[in-house]
C-alpha cells in the first residue's frame, strides 16, 4: 500500500469543523489517494470516521498516535486516522 500522500491536523479543531475540514481535504484528493488525519477528542473520534464512510470512502486504520494500547480507549491523545479516497 503507498503512504498517505496528504495529511490534516485537526486535533485544535472542534465538530462539526472537524469533518468539513476532512471532507474539503476528500474533495482535493484523486480517487485513490491516501490521506493522514490526525484527530483527538470524542466527538472527532467518533464522527469523522463515521462521516468519511457515509461519504463513500475508506478508513483504512484508525489508532493511537503513539501506538500503545493503554491510549486506544483515551481520546484526550492524539490518534492517526488513515482515509482513502473512493
Amino acid at each position: 500500500m503507498n503512504a498517505p500522500a496528504y495529511f490534516l491536523d485537526i486535533t485544535a479543531d472542534v465538530c462539526p469543523l472537524t469533518f468539513v475540514k476532512t471532507k474539503l481535504l476528500l474533495e482535493k484528493m484523486p480517487p485513490g489517494a491516501l490521506a493522514t488525519v490526525r484527530l483527538k477528542g470524542v466527538q472527532p473520534l467518533d464522527n469523522v470516521p463515521r462521516s468519511v464512510k457515509a461519504h463513500g470512502h475508506e478508513v483504512i486504520s484508525l489508532g493511537p498516535e503513539d501506538g500503545s494500547a493503554a491510549s486506544i480507549t483515551d481520546p484526550r491523545l492524539p490518534h492517526i486516522l488513515v482515509v482513502k479516497r473512493c
